[in-house]
């Protein structure tokens, strides 16, 4: 789906829907305290990168910067999988692009697996599962994009948290990716280490080409604002699976505003097959401050 509107600004919709949000809240936690029991504590070191808001902050490049680093697999759900981005979706795709290790599917069952390879000792890197209390995680380190910071601050579906504000306190690091001339105030804990991370995204065109931008992620009016010489854009719904009229649409109009068609690699690893070669999509450089390196290794 796409992200509603009303996630990043309060509104009368978002205002109607607090009191289903509150049932939303009461039932999670009530399975949360239920599914407790019994969490699987990993040989290896479980680092748990996730966040509270559902989707969009840029999680991801984070979890792709900390598993480089220490050379570890990832766990993840592997959210629209789909025979189209290899049966692992498109994250997990992109993940494995860069060379990864990735495991998808039930994460208790595959860091069992991992847990099994008798001659590994590092740590293994979760994609998500913050909120996923089978699994003790050493190190919990949640992530927001200083643009968004809490959206709305209301929960779920009034608003874009998974979670209170108040459990932030409950991680051992904020990663925040920062971003230009931001007017959110994003209010941390105190008592947490807080790191910052940079963005930029590199398009493969020259600035003078005329671009039409599409995407379907959480935010992709983030993606938008980030390139130059846009003249027109098209925005999809979250882990969308492009068809190919969709995409001789997007042609077509690229072709009447006399520009070139861009996208994102969370995109494109979702493109029939055959437009893969015609279309290019714009690549994410996320460089998270050195700092943080020594913290991690510090607490590994």
């Amino acid at each position: 789906m796409k992200t509603p509107k009303w996630f990043l600004k309060k509104s009368p919709i978002a205002l109607a829907l607090i009191p289903v949000s509150w049932v939303y809240y009461i039932f999670s936690r009530l399975v949360f305290m239920f599914r407790k029991g019994g969490a699987l504590k990993s040989r290896r070191k479980i680092i748990c990168v996730g966040n509270i808001l559902a989707g969009g902050v840029g999680k991801t490049p984070i979890v792709k910067q900390i598993a480089q680093y220490f050379d570890a697999p990832v766990v993840m759900r592997g959210y629209k999988k789909d025979k189209s981005v290899s049966v692992i979706g498109d994250e997990a795709t992109m993940l494995a692009r860069a060379g990864l290790a990735v495991h998808v599917g039930d994460r208790k069952s595959n860091i069992i697996l991992l847990n099994n390879q008798n001659d590994a000792i590092g740590p293994i890197v979760m994609d998500d599962g913050l909120q996923n209390p089978t699994i003790k995680k050493d190190i919990e380190i949640i992530v927001f994009d200083e643009a968004i910071g809490y959206g709305n601050g209301l929960l779920l579906p009034a608003g874009p948290l998974r979670d209170v504000k108040r459990s932030v306190k409950k991680a051992d690091a904020v990663i925040v990716i920062r971003a230009k001339n931001s007017k959110k105030k994003l209010k941390l804990p105190n008592n947490i280490p807080v790191f910052c991370a940079d963005n930029k995204t590199i398009s493969p065109y020259e600035e003078s080409q005329k671009l039409v931008a599409f995407a379907g992620i959480g935010y992709p009016g983030k993606f938008f604002a980030a390139l130059d010489n846009v003249v027109d854009t098209r925005a999809f719904e979250d882990h969308y699976q492009y068809t190919k009229d969709d995409i001789e649409k997007l042609i077509s109009l690229a072709n009447k505003k006399g520009a070139r068609l861009i996208t994102t690699e969370k995109d494109w690893v979702r493109l029939p097959a055959e437009y893969q070669e015609e279309i290019k999509y714009a690549k994410l450089e996320t460089v998270i401050e050195n700092v943080f390196w020594d913290w991690i290794k510090e607490k590994i």
